[in-house]
C-alpha cells in the first residue's frame, strides 16, 4: 500500500465518540469486523453509522446511509450533524473506490469509472451542506475544502477496517476538485487518484485562459453561429422578458437574491456559450439556430434548453447555494470577456455573491487555490487528471512539476465536460486503465507485462454505468 494510516488511525477512535454507538461497539470497530459477519452488521457496527435503507442490485449490496459528522473537525465539541452517503458493496477483498461528485449524493446504484475498472466497491459521499446534509443551525464559516476533506478522512479512516485493499479517489467537475482536495490534504489515506474535468482556477480575476479557449475552440461557424444567438437574445430582451415573465408566474419562480427578472434574464443569456461547449459537441452546431431568421420563439428555446431560464431564479439556485459559496470564498468563478455583446450586456458576468442570499456572510480567501496548486505540482504521486479538450471548465486545468511522481494528465480529444478514460487516445487510454488497476492493487500479469493490454476488470452494466453529462442549469463546475 502506498500509504499507511499511522497516527491518523487514533485521532479517528477519539472523535469516533462522538456517534450514536457507545463504547462496546467502538472496541469492537477497532478490533476489526467478527469473522463471517454480515456486511451490514459490519458497517453499522461502525460508530456513528446508521441505515437510511437497503436498495437490492444484482452481484451487490447497495446501502444509502448516515454517518455522524462533526460540524467543525477543528473543534469537534461544538455539534454534529448527519452526512448522507452510499455504499455499492460487492467485497471486502476488492478494492474500493471512494467517488465524490461535489454536490448531493446519488441515492441509486452507480459505479463510476474507477470502480468499473478495478471491478471494485465504492463509497458516495454527499459533500457537507448539501441538503440534508446541512448542520442546523448552519455556520457557513465552516463550508470549506479542508472540512470537507476531513469529512472524507473520517470515513475513509472508519470503513478502512471493513475494506482493508487499497482505495482511490475520484470525482468529475467539483468531485475531481474534491478529490483532488482530499488528496491535498489527507496525501496518506488513497492509493492512487483520478479526478476527471478539474477546473484549476489559481488566481481569481485572471481569467484571460477562458478567453483564449472561447477564440479557437470548435469551428470559427459554430463559434459565430452561438455568438450571434446569444447577441440576438440580447437586441430581444424586451420582448423576450415578457415572455421570461410569464413563464416565471407559470411556473412560481421568484428573483429575490439574484435581484431582479432582468439580472436572472441576462445571467441565462450569457452562460449560453460556455453551456453549449460544456455539455455539447460540434456536430451538435447543426442544431443552433441561425440568429438573423429565427422567430423569438426559436431564440427562447435554443436559450432556455442549453443554458435554461429557470437557472438564476430563487428556486433554481437554492440547491445550490453552498457551490456559490465555495466559489465566492475559495474556489474562485470565471469571468470572461464578450466583445461580441457589446453595450447589449448590462451586467457582464455576475459573480458568486449574486446568487447567495445576502444573510449568508462571504468572504474570499485568495490562498486556498495558490496552496492546492503548489502542491499538486509539487507533490503530485499516482494522481491522474482527465481533461475535454473542448470542455470550457479545462482552459485552466491542474500542472504537474517535475518532483510528481507516476502522475498525469490526459486531455479527451473533441471531449466536452463528460471526458473520461473511455474516450482519451488508444495509447493513453490503456496506460490510464493500466495506473488505476496498479494503484488499486489489481492489475493482472499481463497488464504488468503490457500496459497496451489493460482493459476493465468489470463487465459492462448499463445501468450501474450511467455516465452520460446531465445537462445542469447555470455556469458551474
Amino acid at each position: 500500500m502506498r500509504k499507511t494510516l499511522g497516527w491518523l488511525l487514533s485521532l479517528v477512535v477519539l472523535i469516533g465518540t462522538m456517534g450514536a454507538a457507545g463504547f462496546t461497539a467502538q472496541a469492537a470497530t477497532a478490533a476489526g469486523p467478527a469473522a463471517g459477519a454480515d456486511i451490514k452488521d459490519q458497517i453499522l457496527a461502525v460508530p456513528g453509522m446508521s441505515l437510511v435503507e437497503e436498495k437490492p442490485y444484482p452481484g451487490y449490496r447497495f446501502f444509502v446511509l448516515n454517518y455522524t459528522q462533526p460540524v467543525d473537525h477543528k473543534n469537534p465539541w461544538k455539534g454534529t450533524f448527519q452526512q448522507r452517503l452510499t455504499l455499492l458493496h460487492k467485497d471486502t477483498s476488492r478494492p474500493t473506490v471512494f467517488f465524490t461528485s461535489g454536490y448531493n449524493v446519488n441515492t441509486s446504484p452507480r459505479r463510476s469509472e474507477p470502480t468499473t475498472i478495478v471491478d471494485g466497491n465504492q463509497v458516495s459521499l454527499e459533500y457537507r451542506f448539501f441538503t440534508p446534509s446541512r448542520p442546523d443551525p448552519a455556520n457557513w464559516a465552516n463550508l470549506d475544502i479542508w472540512q470537507a476533506a476531513s469529512d472524507q478522512h473520517r470515513i475513509f479512516t472508519a470503513l478502512k477496517k471493513i475494506y482493508t485493499k487499497n482505495w482511490l479517489a475520484t470525482g468529475a467537475s467539483k468531485g475531481g476538485m474534491t478529490a483532488t482536495y482530499y488528496e491535498r490534504f489527507y496525501p496518506r489515506d488513497m492509493d492512487g487518484v483520478v479526478a476527471y474535468v478539474a477546473p484549476n482556477d489559481v488566481v481569481n480575476n485572471e481569467d484571460s485562459a477562458y478567453d483564449r479557449f472561447f477564440t479557437k475552440v470548435g469551428t470559427k461557424e459554430c463559434r459565430d453561429k452561438l455568438n450571434a444567438v446569444q447577441r440576438e437574445a440580447l437586441v430581444r430582451r424586451d420582448a423576450l422578458e415578457v415572455k421570461y415573465a410569464a413563464t416565471a408566474a407559470q411556473n412560481g419562480w421568484t428573483f429575490n437574491t439574484v435581484g431582479n427578472l432582468d439580472k436572472a434574464y441576462e445571467a441565462v443569456v450569457l452562460d449560453y456559450v460556455w453551456a453549449f461547449w460544456q455539455y455539447s459537441l460540434l456536430s451538435d452546431c447543426g442544431g443552433i439556430p441561425t440568429a438573423a431568421t429565427a422567430t423569438d420563439q426559436e431564440i427562447w428555446d435554443s436559450i432556455d434548453t442549453i443554458s435554461g431560464f429557470s437557472a438564476y431564479t430563487d428556486q433554481g439556485l437554492e440547491t445550490y447555494t453552498p457551490y456559490y459559496y465555495q466559489a465566492g470564498t475559495q474556489l474562485g468563478a470565471p469571468t470572461i470577456k464578450l466583445p461580441h455583446l457589446g453595450s447589449l450586456s448590462r451586467y457582464g458576468y455576475q459573480g458568486p455573491r449574486n446568487f447567495v442570499p445576502r444573510d449568508i456572510p462571504m468572504s474570499f480567501q485568495p490562498k486556498a487555490m495558490t496552496d492546492v496548486d503548489n502542491w499538486v505540482r509539487e507533490n503530485a504521486n499516482q494522481m491522474l487528471f482527465v481533461y475535454g479538450q473542448n470542455d470550457p471548465w479545462g482552459a485552466e486545468p491542474f500542472h504537474l512539476g517535475y518532483g510528481v511522481r507516476d502522475s498525469y494528465v490526459m486531455i479527451a480529444p473533441g471531449a466536452n465536460h463528460g471526458a473520461s478514460v473511455s474516450k482519451l487516445l488508444d495509447g493513453e487510454r490503456t496506460l490510464a486503465t493500466a495506473k488505476i488497476l496498479q494503484w488499486a492493487g489489481v492489475a493482472p500479469a499481463a497488464t504488468l507485462a503490457d500496459t497496451g493490454r489493460a482493459t476493465p476488470l468489470a463487465k459492462p452494466d448499463a445501468r450501474l454505468d450511467q455516465r452520460e453529462l446531465e445537462r445542469e442549469p447555470q455556469l458551474r463546475p
